[in-house]
């Protein structure tokens, strides 16, 4: 019976006896149960820890690096900004809407346990073929989820990404990033200290939703079940949140927080209480005693471990001096937070203690440190390292290059449209950019700085299923150009690695490979890591997900005095590449397409991080002086995707002439852009590019009602708008 449990719970063999190594005994069912959800891979990164040591995490400008609940770089003036990505895949998979709201509530708990204001959300989403019907509620869900709490809770969603391929049929992916700021005063740690001060519970009452979550949806793939039966099974599994509490609890750790009144804090996110409990003491380097009585409950009967492992939302954990208690007390009544004090920070020996009443019986007593920092860490074995993907034969040239255009065109504004971009009226430049921008104000005067704060979130599938490593570096090098197109310097990067069952060694391989890509770039590109997310078992029906790193990366503008150019054209001025040219169609989505089977041929086309580097200074300079009157980057979908974007925003037509062929209208080749450059600027703007020592070529020229690419694409500017604006709302029937 005992391996039946913890095999159940989702512990292997060796992992109950190392538990019964650590406590010189058998568990308890409490004791398994909170091992279970603390050694899951969600909350102890088991299977990548031993890789994640290779990204360069430090700077001058880092505050808090990975480890705590978010990081946090100083932007000057006494502002920190805290930053987070999180991945609610499996959750979302199961029940969308509560699946991507929880996943938003939880990454807005990441920020303020910082003591950081939440001021803007953005969501990378991906799902499979909209042809596919559950593909298609999925992304609804998800959609409505995210906006129906980020609205509710008052946090703009600026921006992000929507990706349908058949790669995530069955396995959506939904991360979600958060930045915030705060006066860099009121900096937390998400730390228990000080023998007698007492550990507060904030929020929402505890119930049976979510319990277990961590190890049964995180921590496992989907089967080859009928889909609907997997659903009923797990869907207890997934929390429900209520954005309006989350407000409530927002106002009332800010306000505690300025009052001082909290030594330390954490939010209740995977694993629950026992999470909250475990590593703030362990990061402390103390106990905690825990009456699990005390705990506020809004279901009855609750057993011990369904109070310690359940996931209900909206839940912060206080470390309190006694003598601050009353003030906190009354301070969250004021606010309508419910606050009862649940636990006693001890100097026993850093045990965590779970009792029956403050003065009952001990149910639990655990080294705090074994279900935190002493969690396993498994070196798993990785495929061997070999070539990228063996060159493939790449499709023939394709009979209609402009229908194969409209094809890869489609506009994300429907998903924008549900959310509020404009709350606080920060939002400079919003979804459907580049990158978003917003201002920078003083998060306690209100101040405006004149500067700026952009964002954006990348990934690419197929490049990083060509070569992990490589493509990796791209996503990471395609996200600083964004900025640059909005004119921001790249600060800080969190990513999000979603990847497949760690257990196979090919996908342990494509998490290693992957993670010295990003390093290899970051290095390059002076560019720390200051946190992250790893989701595995990213698979359904036995087949892995391509390998999705996804990177969020936070960019400052110095001097914000005009709006960005933004992905727009304007009649009579001239259309110029920027970047060497390239017909390389490694990686490319177009051949993808083409191939038939959605797998794009290798190898990866070259990266210069250097000269990318050259290039974002170009087009930062560039945009900041005002010489541009339109840019976009050249990645997805090529210099064919990135025209036909920039046609069907602004209604303007192009006639380009000197594209070779369709190799360099489809290749997604890095360190290019296109821009559009009245005919005053064109002369100076090629001087710069030629004193950068970036390549740079007169390609067209703007205006007409067509869009034509000599020898190769002849469209109305109508055609392209619809195609553009139509696919994805048609395909929702919308």
């Amino acid at each position: 019976m005992e391996a039946k449990l913890h095999r159940t719970l989702g512990l292997t063999d060796e992992e109950a006896d190392d538990i019964r190594r650590i406590l010189g005994r058998p568990p308890n069912h409490l004791e398994l149960a909170m091992y279970a959800v603390m050694w899951s891979e969600h909350c102890s990164y088991k299977s990548s820890r031993i890789h994640l040591g290779r990204l360069p995490s430090g700077g001058p400008r880092v505050l808090v690096g990975p480890g705590e609940n978010a990081g946090v770089v100083d932007v000057g003036d006494g502002i920190g900004a805290a930053i987070r990505i999180e991945s609610h895949n499996h959750p979302s998979a199961i029940e969308p809407y509560q699946g991507a709201a929880t996943g938003a509530g939880g990454i807005l708990r990441d920020i303020f346990t910082m003591g950081a204001r939440p001021i803007a959300l953005m969501d990378a989403l991906r799902v499979g073929p909209l042809d596919d019907g559950r593909s298609r509620w999925i992304l609804e869900g998800i959609v409505s989820g995210i906006s129906g709490y980020g609205n509710s809770v008052g946090v703009p969603t600026v921006g992000g990404e929507v990706v349908c391929d058949r790669t995530y049929t069955g396995n959506p992916l939904v991360n979600v990033a958060c930045l915030g700021l705060l006066p860099v005063e009121r900096l937390v740690l998400g730390r228990a200290s000080g023998a007698g001060n007492v550990a507060v519970l904030l929020g929402s009452a505890t119930g049976r939703d979510g319990i277990g979550g961590v190890s049964v949806l995180a921590s496992a793939g989907f089967g080859a079940g009928t889909g609907d039966d997997d659903d009923a099974a797990k869907r207890p599994s997934v929390q429900v949140g209520d954005p309006f509490e989350e407000k409530r609890l927002i106002e009332a750790c800010l306000a505690l927080l300025d009052a001082g009144l909290v030594v330390g804090i954490q939010d209740l996110g995977g694993a629950g209480l026992t999470c909250a409990a475990s590593e703030t003491a362990s990061r402390g380097g103390v106990g905690m005693d825990v009456d699990v009585t005390a705990v506020p409950r809004r279901e009855t009967a609750m057993e011990p471990f369904e109070v310690m492992t359940s996931e209900s939302q909206e839940r912060m954990l206080a470390i309190v001096t006694p003598e601050d208690l009353d003030e906190v007390l009354a301070l969250c009544a004021r606010w309508e937070v419910r606050a009862a004090v649940v636990g006693r920070v001890t100097g026993a020996g850093g045990r965590l203690r779970i009792l029956d009443g403050f003065d009952g019986p001990v149910l639990a007593d655990v080294p705090a440190t074994s279900l935190h920092e002493d969690a396993p860490r498994y070196d798993r074995p990785l495929a061997p390292a070999g070539p990228p993907q063996a060159p493939a034969t790449s499709p023939p040239p394709p009979v209609d290059p402009g229908a194969d255009l409209l094809a890869l065109l489609m506009d994300p504004s429907w998903v924008y449209r549900q959310y509020d971009s404009q709350l606080f009226l920060n939002t400079v430049e919003g979804p459907g950019g580049d990158a978003a921008l917003l201002r920078l104000k003083h998060p306690t005067t209100g101040r405006d700085t004149g500067r700026g704060l952009a964002l954006t979130t990348d990934g690419n599938h197929r490049w990083c299923a060509v070569d992990s490593r490589l493509g990796t570096a791209m996503v990471v090098a395609e996200a600083v150009l964004n900025l640059a197109c909005v004119g921001a310097r790249p600060l800080a990067l969190v990513d999000c690695l979603n990847f497949g069952n760690p257990e196979h060694p090919q996908v342990l391989r494509q998490l290693s490979d992957c993670i010295d890509g990003m390093a290899e770039a970051c290095l390059a590109l002076d560019l720390p890591v200051v946190g992250g997310n790893v989701s595995l078992y990213n698979e359904s029906r036995g087949t892995d997900i391509d390998p999705t790193p996804v990177v969020t990366v936070l960019g400052m503008v110095d001097r914000l005095q005009r709006r960005p150019p933004g992905v727009v054209l304007v009649a009579g001025a001239v259309v110029m590449v920027l970047g060497p040219r390239s017909s390389d169609l490694g990686g490319a989505r177009w051949a993808a397409d083409a191939a038939g089977d959605g797998r794009a041929p290798g190898p990866l086309p070259e990266l210069d991080l250097g000269r990318h580097q050259q290039e974002c200074a170009l087009v930062r300079a560039l945009v900041n002086d005002g010489l541009l009157a339109g840019v976009h980057d050249i990645a997805d979908g090529g210099l064919a995707v990135a025209i036909g974007e920039l046609v069907a925003r602004s209604g303007v037509g192009a006639h380009l002439d000197g594209i070779g062929g369709h190799g360099e209208l489809f290749s997604e080749a890095a360190s290019r852009v296109v821009a559009c450059v009245a005919e005053e600027h064109v002369a100076e703007v090629l001087d710069r590019a030629a004193a950068a020592g970036v390549p740079a070529a007169v390609v067209g020229h703007t205006g007409g009602d067509r869009l034509v690419i000599e020898g190769l694409v002849d469209l109305d500017v109508a055609e392209v708008t619809a195609a553009w604006r139509d696919q994805l709302p048609l395909a929702l029937g919308r």
